[in-house]
């Protein structure tokens, strides 16, 4: 109930300052700009409307949320007021920026005699509704600011805070980052066009865009990226799975935009190559724009790959270290497998058209499909091997890191949809195949047949051999994941201690059902223990482990083994799992509630994992922008 009501007071708090925020700044720039008022009075009676019906709202919800925050310290560390105070200073200092970049853009394009409307943002703005914008956001926000920082200096519990924060920061690295690539694509991409003059001829303003996005992104990165390596003394820092995740975000975002555009850049290289007959300065201009996407991203790849490396490093235990690795190995490997087969696919299309001496109605000719079935292959084929061929040398090891890596579910997703789409694409090649070959029998058209069929068969062929390739490799993991887990469980003893007849025959029921590998020896607590009991962990029940036998606990004392305790229906014994857990016990205990524990631990809050949804959309709207802007390149829209 608290925490719906929190959500209820600071969610119409965040709301009501945005709609007093913008209609002060919409009615002080109203205020300044008379011919507005005389013009346009709708635009200061919408202002005058914002502000008159959101600040009696906010004060009332941010009173109260003050209110409890002074006297309830659950309150004053709660998710969501972190998430509504980082939140709303993101939501202040984004327009910000947003229109301090809009000023210097203008500035500088005016002092130019350049076009202002072609701005990369605010170009039909004035200075005065930028600076109206800036000022009124900062004040707001340095008040927040204010309560911010004094929020942290009563604080408690400083986890909740903590992880806000950490993500407060990276969406500031992600927003300035994206910033400054823009800003080195747009002046790579200006510095191909061949200007006659340095910033006066018809496309100079894209010069000066770049310029502003890289003056005022390149400090948000840099200072925002500075705090969280600065971070890292911190042992939190270093195992967050949000800093592991946002570094994969970069690296794979960067990787994947860089072949893409490296593959348009090839693409290119090899059609002039093949004959194309472009002038120099034309064919040098086309090569701009995948080099200024090639640039910026690997630079990315490069620096945020080393940062991923490290981010491994940081994890002592070596098996998980390396499942965080396999990961992004094994996403590369896919992304590379695919490329093999669709450049296969189109090269060996090519191929049947040249032999069958089908013409091509394009200018281009055979060069262009040519060129793109090279390029994709030139770029997809060492991306899979370099990638696969170690994380399958690992697979194959006979040892506890080979284990490991067959037994990974990360292995078993990538074989599973390489499997997968193999099917997929060899049913949808055998199902045309069938129907052109039936076609012909039945005496239907009969236009491009050979063509279509031989087509058709190339494509089933190489899916059934990526196909069985992939099983080869999957039912070899399967033989070697039984023989050592096999080996492994018959070399691991327990010891199950039965006080009543009962818990010793539910304890090897239920290990004939999950592991029947594993030895069982059922010990009676009332009889002697045998001298030479074998057990590398026992097996208790709870109502035993808090009211031991002396024979047994003797024996326990000595033991160096694990100890699982089962829960059993002693009558008043309950086990909890963590102070917060034994505390929310006693409370419905002393309200005459039936006990029910459930584990209450609150390492992360519901509410950070509602903030890592919302930064895992914006990293995924982001990576897809990404990928969209590296596939227009390539395809010229």
């Amino acid at each position: 109930m608290k925490t719906i009501r929190r959500l209820y007071f600071y969610a119409v708090a965040a709301i009501s300052i945005e709609v007093v925020l913008w209609g002060i700044i919409g009615l002080l720039r109203s205020i300044f700009n008379p011919q507005d008022i005389t013009n346009n009075a709708s635009n200061l009676a919408s202002a005058l409307a914002l502000i008159f019906v959101g600040v009696p709202i906010f004060l009332i919800h941010w009173g109260w949320a003050q209110s409890v925050s002074s006297k309830d310290a659950e309150e004053h560390s709660a998710s969501v007021r972190a998430v509504f105070l980082y939140g709303i200073l993101l939501g202040m200092l984004i327009p910000v920026v947003q229109n301090l970049l809009a000023l210097i853009n203008r500035t500088v394009l005016s002092s130019m005699h350049l076009s202002v409307y072609r701005a990369v943002v605010g170009g039909s703005q004035t200075w005065l509704d930028n600076l109206i914008a800036i000022i009124v956001n900062l004040l707001v926000a340095a008040y927040f600011w204010n309560i911010l920082k004094t929020n942290w200096t009563r604080l408690t519990e400083t986890e909740n805070f903590i992880e806000i924060r950490r993500l407060y920061r990276f969406v500031w690295v992600l927003y300035g980052l994206l910033m400054a690539v823009y800003g080195v694509q747009q002046a790579l991409s200006y510095a191909f066009s061949f200007p006659t003059k340095v910033l006066g001829d018809i496309g100079g303003e894209t010069a000066v865009n770049a310029i502003a996005l890289m003056l005022i992104g390149s400090p948000i990165w840099f200072y925002s990226w500075r705090l969280l390596q600065d971070a890292l003394a911190d042992s939190d820092e270093k195992e967050s799975y949000l800093r592991l995740g946002i570094l994969y975000l970069l690296t794979l975002g960067g990787v994947i935009v860089f072949l893409v555009a490296g593959g348009n850049l090839i693409y290119l290289i090899l059609l002039q190559l093949l004959g194309d007959s472009k002038a120099l300065n034309e064919f040098i201009r086309e090569l701009g724009g995948p080099i200024s996407i090639v640039v910026p991203f690997g630079v990315i790849w490069a620096y945020y790959g080393k940062w991923l490396n490290q981010q491994f490093a940081f994890d002592e235990n070596l098996p998980r270290r390396a499942s965080k690795h396999r990961l992004y190995s094994y996403v590369l490997s896919f992304l590379g497998l695919n490329a093999t087969v669709a450049g296969l696919l189109t090269l060996f299309s090519v191929l049947i058209d040249l032999m069958l001496g089908n013409a091509y109605l394009s200018e281009t000719g055979i060069r262009e499909p040519l060129s793109g079935a090279l390029a994709t292959l030139v770029v997809g084929l060492p991306v899979w091997l370099m990638t696969w061929r170690p994380i399958q040398t690992q697979a194959l090891a006979d040892s506890d890191m080979g284990d490991h890596a067959r037994r990974s579910v990360i292995r078993k997703a990538y074989l599973y949809l390489a499997l997968f789409t193999s099917v997929i694409g060899g049913m949808v090649a055998a199902g045309m195949l069938v129907f052109n070959l039936v076609n012909a029998a039945l005496g239907g058209s009969s236009h491009g047949f050979w063509t279509d069929v031989l087509n058709q068969l190339t494509a089933l062929i190489v899916f059934i051999v990526v196909l069985v390739y992939h099983l080869l490799a999957l039912r070899a993991d399967g033989t070697a994941r039984a023989d050592v887990l096999a080996e492994k469980q018959s070399s691991y003893h327990v010891a199950v201690f039965d006080h009543d007849g009962k818990f010793g025959n539910a304890v090897k029921a239920a290990f004939a059902k999950r592991a029947q590998g594993v030895p069982v020896t059922v010990v009676d607590v009332h009889a002697a223990i045998p001298a030479d009991l074998k057990a590398d962990a026992v097996i208790l029940p709870g109502s035993l482990a808090v009211n031991t036998p002396e024979t047994v606990e003797a024996w326990l004392r000595s033991f160096n083994g694990n100890k699982l305790i089962v829960s059993d229906e002693a009558a008043g014994v309950f086990w909890m799992n963590d102070f917060e857990q034994a505390a929310d016990s006693a409370k419905s205990l002393a309200e005459g509630q039936d006990l029910r524990p459930q584990s209450s631990k609150r390492t992360t809050s519901i509410w950070t994992y509602v903030a890592y949804v919302f930064a895992a959309l914006f990293a995924c709207q982001l990576l897809f922008g990404l990928l969209m802007f590296g596939v227009s390149m390539v395809t010229g829209f």
